[in-house]
């Protein structure tokens, strides 16, 4: 049960990097286009920042100090066993 948890923890992490990475290049490029004149879409980012890139940071963060608890009760519970 503690390995098929963290498999999708770890699914959830690398779903979540893919997201924020590409919002925080899509928000480089956008910066650029709105300092030149050009729109490529800053303000749509700019709207998408709460409902979608805030809470994939959030989730982001939690997922990786879950995977983390998870490794550590594991590792405690395998010497635990041992003994």
């Amino acid at each position: 049960m503690v390995d098929f948890l963290q498999t999708w923890l770890n699914r959830l992490l690398v779903l979540n990097v893919f997201v924020v990475l590409l919002g925080f290049l899509w928000f480089a490029v956008a910066v650029l286009g709105e300092s030149t004149g050009l729109s490529l879409g800053y303000h749509l980012w700019q709207q998408l920042w709460l409902p979608l890139f805030n809470p994939a940071i959030a989730i982001l963060m939690v997922a990786a100090l879950g995977n983390g608890l998870i490794a550590k009760i594991s590792r405690w519970w395998q010497q635990r066993s041992s003994n």
